[in-house]
C-alpha cells in the first residue's frame, strides 16, 4: 500500500512555511528557527500534517518508520545542542566584568543552611556548582547533625527542582497574577481590620521560627480578635501533655545517649522517626563499640511493629500499642517510681530491664514514642526521676515550639469556629489538613463554608484544590529564614538559587496582614535578628551566624524541673479485639514527601517494600486470617510471603479502607501496622495514587493506635514491589554477629566459619602492585549500622542514579548502587534483625573484569573495579559473575533529560548515563578524582579522611569508614585489624577491599536472645 501526495498539499505547505519565513527575513538565525517552531505549533500547519501524513503511513513499508526517524533525529539535535529555538524568558544578562574570586567552573561551593521537618532544623552543607544545588551535606557545627543526614534530608534537593511544584497562583483553579490576588486579598483584610479580625483565621504547621512568630505576633496585635491555629499530623502533643501533667507545663524534652548506659523504649524508633534522629543516633553508636574506653551501652525495646530502633535492641519485645502503658506500670512498679501491677507472660522480660535500670541509676534512660499517650509519657518521666537521670541522660527545657498549643485541640476549635460560621477568612500556611486531618472532623465540609479560603505552599495538593486561592511556595534552599533545632539551636537559613517557579515566602503573605506590604523576606529576616540580638556588633554576628550556619549559644539551657504522680491518669482501660498502630511512613513520613521518587523507590528498613504501604500484620496473624497455613507459619516458609498482596478490607469505628495484606516477622500478635502518608490524591505525578491511604481510619480519639479493628480477606491481589529478595545473599555464610561476653572470650571467633582459600591457591589473576599509589578500601562496622538507609538515598543523589518505578522494581530492575539487605535469625514470631550495606566489592580478584569482551569495566592504579561506559555493550556478563550482585544494568533509558529543572540537579562530576550500560558503585571516583587534583596542586598525598564517599560521609552512626589501605595509620587500615574484622564471602578468593566489622551486642545475661542460641548452635 501506497500512500499519494498530491501537488496542492505540497504547495498549501510551502505557502505556511513562506508566510512564517517572510516575518523574519530580516532576522537573524535564532528567530529563523524560532520560527520554524512556531510554525510546528500552528493549528493550520497540524491540520495539514494530519491529513498530509496519517498516523502510521510511512510504517506500512518502513521498519524504521518516517515519523520514528524524524523522532530519533529530533532528539539527537536536541542533544547535540540546537535547543535556540526554546522560547526563554525576557531577561537582561550581563558578563563578568571581574568573575568573582569565589566562584571557580567546576568547583562547587557549599553555603551553611537547615532543612526542617516538623519545625525542627537539621543543619546542612548545601554544595552548589555555578548558582545550583545538587546535593545536601550534614553540618558537623550543627548539634543536630553533627556532620551527617537522613534519607528525608539528603532527597530534600530533589524536591527543589520538582516541576510539579506549584508555579503559578490559582483562583478556583484558573490562573491569576499576583496582582490580581493581591488586590482581592487586601480586600478581605481592610474589611477584618474593621472589625478587629473577628473572622480571620490563620492555620499554619508547627512554627519554630522566631522571626516569622514575631510576624504572627503582629498579625494578632492588629487583629486582637483573630486567631492562631496550628496542625501537623505528627506533633509533640503528647509530650507537652505529658510534662503538664509531671511538671505542671508544657516542656520539650532531650535525651543524651551517649552519656546512658541502659535505654529502656516505649514503642520509640527514636533512630529513625524522632525529632533528632541523626543526633540520637550518633550518640547512641558512641557508646556501642565493644573496644571503646567506657562500658557498651544496653538498649530494650519494646514495640508493636518491628523498627529502625527495635532491630538495633539488644532484646526487643513484641507487644500490641495499647499494653505499652501496662508494661511502663509495671516497670514502674520494680524501680519504686509507680504503682501497677506484674506483668504476667512477659515478667521476667520486664525484670530483667528493671534491674539493669536500677544497676545503671543516674545513667539510665526511658524514653516513649510520641504516638503513645501522654501517660505512657509521664511514667518515662517519673523514673527518670526515681533513678535521678535527669539532667544527666534527661533534660528538660522551654518549648521549641513557639506556640506550643495542642494541635489536635486547635484544629478543633477552627473546624467547629467555621461550622458555626466565625470563619470569613481563612489563610492556611502549607498545612494539608483536607489529607490528613481526623477522618471525625469533617474538614471538607467545614472549609466549604469559609466564604474566603486562601492556601500558600508549594503544592497545589488536597488542601489547595478546596480553597479559593492557592499562592505557590517556596523550598528552604530559595529563601531566606531561621529554624530551631531539637535542642533549640537557631540556624539563619538562606537561599543557594532563587526561586524557580516564583514562589512567595510566608513572609510575603503575611507582610498584607502586618501592614509591611511589599517586605523582602530577606528584610524580614534580617531585621527581626537586628532588633532581637544581644551582639553589639550586628554585623559581625549576622555575617559569623550565617557563614556557620549556627547562632553562637542560642540552644536552650535545661530547667532544673522536680515532677509529681499525682497529675497521672488511673490506669486506660485495655482494647478487646485486634487493633492498629498508625505510624509515619519510613520513608514518606506524614506523606509531605510523597511526590519525591528517590523516597518512594527507597525500600522501607525492615518490609523492603517501595512505593507502597501495606496492612502489616504477624505470621500468627497471618494464619488466623487464613492468610498461610499453620504448616508453613510453623516452618518459616518466607517465600509463600514474599508476593504476599492479598486485598483486605479493614474497618475501624466504621470508617473503612482497603489495603494489602503484608506479613512481617516479629510483627507483634493480633494487631496491625498502617504507615501514614501514602495514598495521595493530589501530590503530583510521582506521587498520586501509591499505597493505601490510612488517615481517613485515623479519628480525633486514636491518633496512635485505635482498638476495634477488623480485617476481611478479598480474592483480589495486589503486586507490592519487595527488594529483599532480588540480591538477597540468605544461605551463605555472609554475616557475623556474636554476644559481647563471646567476644571477649573468642575475639577471632569470626575466623570460625571462614573457609579461607590457601595462600598458594593457583590463579589467572595478576598480583596488583601498589607500592606507589593509592590502595583504596571500604570497612563497614556492622555493629554500628542501623540499617536506617540514608546511605541509599546519598548515593543516589552524588551518582545520578535514576528512578526506574515500581513496574521496573517489580521486574528486580531497581539502580540502586549501595543497597542495605535484612535478614531474620531465630524464632519467626520473635526473630532479631540484622542489616548488612553493600556495595561494590571492589575485589582485587574481581570476577567481573574477565568476563568483559569489550574491556568495560577494568582494574585501576588504585584498585578501583572501573566501569567505562562508552565501551559496555550491555552483554552483562560481569553481572552473571557477580557473586555479591552489585552491578545494575539500565534496560531503558531510566534518567530524566527531559524535564529542564530536573536537569539543574544533576551531578556535574557524575556522567548521566543512558540505556544499555552496566552502572555500580565507584567508591566516589569524582571526589577521589578532586582530592588528588588537590593534593598534587600542593605536592603531598591525600590525607586520611579527605576524601569521603557518599555513604560515608551521610552515614549517622559513622559505620562506614573510607581510606588508603597503603596508609598504615589510616583509620580503614585500623579497622582492619580489628579481630572481629571479616570479609564477605572470602572462601570465593575474590579479595574484596570492602569488608566488615562483624556485629556485637550487649544482651542481659538472664535473657537468651536469637544470637545466643546461634552461638550454641555453632553459627554466628
Amino acid at each position: 500500500m501506497t500512500t499519494e501526495y498530491s501537488k496542492p498539499r505540497r504547495t498549501e505547505y510551502w505557502e505556511l512555511y513562506d508566510k512564517m519565513l517572510a516575518r523574519t527575513s530580516e532576522k537573524g538565525g535564532r528567530d529563523y528557527w524560532r520560527s520554524l517552531h512556531e510554525l510546528a505549533e500552528t493549528p493550520e500547519f497540524q491540520e495539514y500534517l494530519s491529513r498530509e501524513f496519517p498516523h502510521g503511513a510511512s510504517e506500512m513499508q518502513d521498519a524504521v518508520g518516517r515519523r520514528r526517524f524524524l523522532k530519533l533525529m529530533g532528539a539527537s539535535i536536541a542533544l547535540a545542542g540546537a535547543t535556540a529555538c526554546t522560547k526563554q524568558p525576557v531577561e537582561k544578562i550581563f558578563p563578568y566584568v571581574r568573575q568573582p574570586e569565589q566562584m571557580v567552573p567546576g568547583k562547587p561551593l557549599f553555603f551553611a543552611t537547615a532543612f526542617t521537618m516538623g519545625g525542627r532544623a537539621r543543619g546542612v552543607l548545601a554544595e552548589s556548582h555555578m548558582g545550583r544545588p545538587t546535593k545536601l551535606e550534614g553540618n558537623e557545627m550543627h548539634p543536630a547533625s553533627l556532620g551527617a543526614t537522613d534519607l528525608f534530608t539528603q532527597a530534600a534537593v530533589l524536591s527543589l527542582y520538582d516541576p510539579d511544584r506549584s508555579q503559578v497562583v490559582r483562583n478556583a483553579g484558573q490562573i491569576r497574577t499576583w496582582s490580581v490576588f493581591a488586590d482581592r486579598y487586601r480586600q478581605a483584610i481592610e474589611e477584618q481590620a474593621a472589625q478587629r479580625g473577628a473572622g480571620l483565621r490563620i492555620l499554619s504547621e508547627t512554627v519554630t521560627s522566631l522571626s516569622q512568630a514575631a510576624h504572627l505576633r503582629r498579625v494578632l496585635e492588629r487583629f486582637p480578635q483573630a486567631k492562631l491555629h496550628q496542625w501537623a499530623p505528627l506533633n509533640r502533643d503528647n509530650v507537652f501533655e505529658a510534662t503538664r501533667m509531671v511538671f505542671g507545663e508544657p516542656l520539650e524534652v532531650r535525651y543524651k545517649f551517649d552519656r546512658a548506659d541502659v535505654i529502656v523504649s516505649l514503642d520509640s524508633d527514636f533512630l529513625h522517626g524522632s525529632e533528632a534522629p541523626v543526633r540520637y543516633a550518633r550518640d547512641l553508636a558512641a557508646r556501642r563499640d565493644p573496644s571503646g574506653d567506657g562500658p557498651m551501652s544496653r538498649l530494650y525495646a519494646l514495640e508493636s511493629n518491628y523498627s529502625v530502633t527495635g532491630a538495633y535492641a539488644d532484646h526487643r519485645l513484641a507487644v500490641p500499642p495499647s499494653h505499652i502503658e501496662s508494661a511502663a506500670r509495671a516497670l514502674a512498679r520494680r524501680i519504686g517510681s509507680g504503682g501497677g501491677q506484674d506483668w504476667g507472660e512477659h515478667g521476667e522480660w520486664i525484670d530483667a530491664a528493671a534491674s539493669d535500670l536500677q544497676a545503671a541509676g543516674a545513667g539510665a534512660l526511658v524514653l516513649a514514642g510520641d504516638h503513645q499517650p501522654p501517660a505512657v509519657h509521664a511514667l518515662a518521666y517519673l523514673m527518670n526521676q526515681a533513678l535521678g537521670s535527669i539532667g544527666r541522660t534527661v533534660e528538660f527545657t522551654d518549648p521549641v515550639d513557639a506556640f506550643p498549643v495542642n494541635h489536635l485541640e486547635s484544629l478543633k476549635e477552627l473546624v467547629d469556629d467555621m461550622n458555626g460560621g466565625d470563619v470569613e477568612v481563612l489563610l492556611i500556611l502549607g498545612a494539608n489538613p483536607a489529607y490528613d486531618a481526623p477522618a471525625d472532623l469533617d474538614l471538607a465540609s467545614a472549609l466549604d463554608k469559609v466564604p474566603l479560603r486562601v492556601h500558600h505552599g508549594l503544592y497545589v495538593d488536597e488542601t489547595a484544590r478546596l480553597c479559593h486561592w492557592h499562592v505557590p511556595g517556596v523550598h528552604f534552599l530559595e529563601s531566606w529564614g531561621d529554624c530551631r533545632a531539637y535542642d533549640g539551636t537557631v540556624t539563619i537559613q538562606q537561599p543557594l538559587i532563587a526561586p524557580l517557579y516564583g514562589g512567595k515566602s510566608v513572609y510575603e503573605v503575611l507582610s498584607f496582614l502586618t501592614g509591611e506590604e511589599g517586605i523582602r523576606t530577606y528584610e524580614a529576616v534580617r531585621e527581626f535578628w537586628e532588633d532581637n540580638s544581644p551582639s553589639i556588633d550586628f554585623e559581625s554576628f549576622w555575617r559569623q551566624s550565617v557563614h556557620d550556619g549556627v547562632v553562637a549559644d542560642s540552644a536552650l539551657p535545661a530547667r532544673q524541673v522536680s515532677g509529681s504522680a499525682q497529675g497521672l491518669p488511673q490506669p486506660s482501660t485495655s482494647i478487646q479485639g485486634m487493633e492498629v498502630a498508625f505510624l509515619p511512613d519510613p520513608t514518606l513520613h506524614d506523606g509531605s514527601f510523597a511526590n519525591n521518587g528517590w523516597l518512594q523507590e527507597c525500600p522501607k528498613q525492615l518490609s523492603k517494600l517501595t512505593w507502597d504501604n501495606a496492612l502489616l500484620v504477624s505470621p500468627a496473624t497471618a494464619e488466623r486470617l487464613g492468610r498461610v497455613s499453620s504448616d508453613a507459619a510453623l516452618k518459616g516458609e518466607m517465600t509463600q510471603w514474599s508476593v504476599a498482596g492479598q486485598m483486605a478490607q479493614v474497618k475501624v469505628g466504621g470508617r473503612t479502607i482497603e489495603a494489602a495484606l503484608w506479613v512481617l516477622p516479629g510483627h507483634a500478635d493480633d494487631c496491625a501496622t498502617l504507615f501514614l502518608g501514602h495514598g495521595r490524591s493530589q501530590a503530583g505525578r510521582v506521587g498520586n495514587d501509591t499505597g493505601f491511604n490510612a488517615y481517613p481510619l485515623r479519628a480525633s480519639d486514636a491518633m496512635g493506635f485505635a482498638g476495634g479493628l477488623e480485617i476481611t480477606l478479598q480474592s483480589r491481589r495486589y503486586p507490592l514491589a519487595c527488594v529483599q529478595d532480588h540480591h538477597s545473599l540468605e544461605g551463605r555464610n555472609h554475616y557475623r554477629a556474636a554476644t559481647l561476653e563471646y567476644f571477649r572470650e573468642h575475639p577471632h571467633f569470626v575466623e570460625e566459619l571462614e573457609h579461607l582459600p590457601p595462600d598458594d591457591l593457583p590463579t589467572l589473576y595478576p598480583e596488583w602492585d601498589y607500592q606507589n599509589e593509592y590502595r583504596w578500601g571500604m570497612a563497614i562496622n556492622l555493629g554500628a549500622c542501623t540499617g536506617c538507609n540514608a546511605c541509599v538515598v546519598a548515593c543516589q543523589a552524588e551518582n545520578n542514579i535514576p528512578v526506574v518505578g515500581k513496574d521496573q522494581v517489580l521486574r528486580g530492575r531497581e539502580m540502586h548502587w549501595i543497597r542495605v539487605d535484612r535478614y531474620f535469625k531465630g524464632d519467626i514470631h520473635a526473630p532479631a534483625a540484622f542489616n548488612q550495606p553493600v556495595p561494590c566489592m571492589q575485589c582485587e580478584n574481581a570476577p567481573c573484569e574477565p568476563v568483559c569482551p569489550v574491556a568495560a569495566t577494568v582494574h585501576s592504579d588504585e584498585g578501583l573495579n572501573d566501569m567505562v561506559y562508552n565501551r559496555c555493550v550491555g552483554t552483562r556478563y560481569c553481572a552473571n559473575n557477580c557473586p555479591y550482585k552489585v552491578r545494575r544494568f539500565n534496560f531503558y533509558l531510566y534518567a530524566d533529560w527531559d524535564t529542564k529543572s530536573r536537569k539543574m540537579q544533576y551531578n556535574p562530576d557524575v556522567t548521566v548515563r543512558s540505556r544499555g550500560v552496566m552502572e555500580k558503585c565507584s567508591y566516589c571516583v569524582q571526589r577521589i578524582s578532586a582530592a588528588r587534583i588537590e593534593a598534587k596542586r600542593e605536592d603531598r598525598r591525600i590525607r586520611d579522611g579527605e576524601v569521603r564517599t557518599a555513604c560515608q560521609q551521610v552515614c549517622p552512626t559513622e559505620a562506614i569508614l573510607f581510606g588508603d589501605l597503603n596508609d598504615a595509620d589510616s583509620r580503614v587500615a585500623a579497622a582492619k585489624q580489628q579481630p572481629h574484622h571479616f570479609a564477605m564471602l572470602a572462601e570465593l578468593n575474590t579479595r574484596p577491599r570492602t569488608s566488615y566489622l562483624a556485629r556485637i551486642t550487649n544482651p542481659h545475661p538472664g535473657l537468651e536472645t536469637p544470637v545466643e542460641q546461634a552461638q550454641e548452635e555453632g553459627h554466628h
